[in-house]
């Protein structure tokens, strides 16, 4: 038993020399956001501007990054600073991460140095070794520049303990 050839689409004809327009592409809304993906076996070191969304499944090295949203996938690794409303790690983050909104650690993120965020999740298994400070509603709203000068003017919260595990 066989199966019957798939239909293809009618050609309409064209003239000689004259060619079809291209079709308007149809993306979903979500496309249109200015999304950088770092792929699996990549290394990027830099600064990123302008991107709302910030995919990671290779390795990053930055000393500041904004974005929207992070996303940091099993296989990624993320070194440096970065400010986003939302952040997700699934993979490792070594260094200051400010999330306005929401920080989830899944289950097999690690994040090793300094979080900032106004909500927090953590799955079982995920990890978060360092310092960590809840944003209040006023530290969240107000603009990443005044943030940032403003935690680096306060003194540390909490005493970092003397025995840090190994940095992966």
């Amino acid at each position: 038993m066989s199966l019957p050839p798939k239909p293809t689409m009618p050609q309409a004809p064209t003239a000689p020399g004259v060619t079809m327009p291209p079709r308007p592409a149809s993306r979903p809304a979500s496309a249109e956001r200015r999304t950088l993906v770092v792929g699996k076996g990549i290394s990027l070191q830099g600064t990123v501007a302008d991107a709302e969304r910030l995919v990671v499944d290779g390795t990053v090295e930055s000393q500041m990054i904004q974005a929207t949203e992070l996303q940091i996938t099993n296989s990624g690794v993320f070194k440096g600073a970065v400010q986003v409303e939302d952040a997700e790690i699934a993979g490792v983050f070594d260094g200051t991460i400010t999330a306005r909104g929401s920080l989830t650690i899944r289950a097999t993120g690690r994040v090793l140095g300094t979080a900032r965020t106004r909500r927090l999740s953590v799955e079982e298994g995920g990890q978060l070794s360092g310092s960590m400070e809840m944003l209040t509603d006023a530290q969240a709203a107000a603009p990443p520049q005044a943030l940032a000068s403003a935690q680096s003017n306060q003194a540390p919260q909490y005493a970092e303990p003397d025995m840090a595990p190994p940095r992966y």
